[in-house]
């Protein structure tokens, strides 16, 4: 490109970019779960996808279950890919096309992936910003996200869906929270040999700032979001930072919540509903909480209720030390105890985000709380519950190893929201031209 014009002497489109520092909010409020898109049966025809630091396949799964077709699936730990192999050799519908590659995104020869990839979407990880990690962010040798630029700036995708801790929003990460935005709106605008990240970020801000068109460029949106808002029975904080190339002109906003913990309140507080579909007698409720509860809900907040631990748990029978012959990964799993910070998560509240664990072990937030007082570990299967895996998906390894697996995953309810929404804009980008 010679003086901002292409070879061929057209003009570039001219960069747009925008954040959204918080949950976006739009005009009106969907009342009901957001539509499932129809998906395409015909895979020719259906948008590809590459999936990066996919781990046990949630948000992959939900760019699937979207109508994303994936091409590649990218992640470097043994124990999920193993997950992800294992349901595709048997036979599981959502993954059975997949390309699994273990190994390193940094590592692998790009130049396989010879069609036109409409999405890029992975959650780099989180461990540089997570508050139970060293949160080291650019110091942190795990950081992933200038190589998710590099690999957007290779692929040209016509989206990208990149997930996050919400750590990444915490006021010490401010420049550089900022900066991986600039860094994937302005792919190509790499840095220097030497240069510090800095010194980049002085750089991207000029280039953001003057009128110069770029052969690649996307208009993002960064928004933080709770899990719950969204259908998922968790409380779960996470960023996403999403981005359209900016030839293709996609005006976007993120999905607007459709679930409320007011709607919960009300259910089970005013109109007794909640209780009543569970069939749960008043002497086996927990007490009504303190604070205000609304008495009517207005027409323009989410009409649907939090789902909540109970909810997810619909159907399972009560775990015990010898494995389901009916439920895949339902085994009891002993030692769990409360301490200070670490009580579990009540059964009628949304549940507290699953967490990894130090070493693959799972904290005292991957337990249940029943209305008695009594505590217990979640089973491997009650997990997948609670971030919306299907019930047909088998997480590979011991119970540790698999709630690690959940514990770092996407909500694939989440992630399905997400790219259904990317889906249809990309979709009717295609249309109206």
């Amino acid at each position: 490109m010679v003086g901002g014009l292409r070879q061929d002497g057209s003009q570039p489109p001219l960069l747009v970019w925008r954040h959204v520092s918080e949950t976006a909010v739009a005009p009106a409020v969907l009342l009901a779960e957001p539509p499932a898109l129809s998906l395409v049966e015909d895979k020719i025809t259906r948008p590809t996808s590459v999936e990066l630091f996919a781990g046990a396949g949630g948000l992959a799964l939900g760019c699937q279950l979207a109508g994303f077709e994936s091409v590649a699936t990218l992640e470097r730990d043994k124990w999920a890919c193993d997950t992800v192999r294992e349901n595709k050799q048997r036979g599981h519908p959502l993954v059975v096309d997949w390309n699994v590659h273990e190994g390193d995104v940094r590592e692998f020869d790009w130049s396989v992936v010879r069609e036109d990839v409409s999405l890029v979407a992975g959650g780099p990880p989180c461990q540089p910003f997570s508050a139970g990690g060293l949160a080291m962010a650019a110091d942190d040798p795990r950081d992933m996200f200038p190589a998710t630029a590099e690999i957007v700036a290779r692929l040209k995708p016509r989206a990208f869906i990149i997930e996050n801790v919400r750590g990444l929003t915490r006021a010490a990460f401010a420049d550089y929270y900022q900066y991986i935005q600039l860094r994937l709106a302005l792919p190509t605008v790499v840095s220097d040999s030497g240069e510090e990240w800095k010194d980049h970020l002085v750089r991207l801000r000029t280039a953001i700032g003057s009128q110069r068109r770029y052969d690649l460029s996307y208009r993002t949106v960064a928004t933080l979001v709770n899990a719950a808002d969204y259908g998922v029975p968790q409380q779960r904080h996470r960023v996403f930072i999403v981005g359209f190339r900016d030839d293709l002109e996609v005006d976007w906003t993120f999905p607007v919540p459709t679930h409320s913990k007011r709607a919960m309140l009300h259910s089970q507080w005013v109109t007794g509903e909640y209780w009543d579909e569970h069939e749960v007698p008043e002497a086996k409720r927990p007490s009504r909480p303190s604070g205000r509860i609304p008495d009517e809900l207005a027409e323009d907040e989410p009409q649907r209720r939090w789902r909540t631990v109970r909810d997810a748990l619909v159907g399972l029978p009560e775990p015990t030390l010898r494995p389901s012959k009916a439920v895949l990964n339902h085994v009891l799993q002993p030692g769990a105890r409360s301490y200070p910070g670490h009580t579990g998560s009540p059964l009628d509240l949304p549940a507290k985000a699953l967490k990894a664990g130090s070493h693959g072990v799972p904290g005292g937030e991957n337990m249940l709380r029943q209305v008695d007082g009594s505590i217990r570990y979640f089973t491997v299967r009650e997990s997948a519950r609670l971030q919306t895996f299907p019930d047909d998906y088998e997480l590979h390894g011991s119970w540790g190893e698999a709630m690690r697996q959940l514990g770092n995953a996407v909500p694939v309810r989440l992630g399905q929201v997400v790219a259904e929404s990317v889906h249809k804009a990309l979709t009717e980008q295609v249309t109206d031209r």
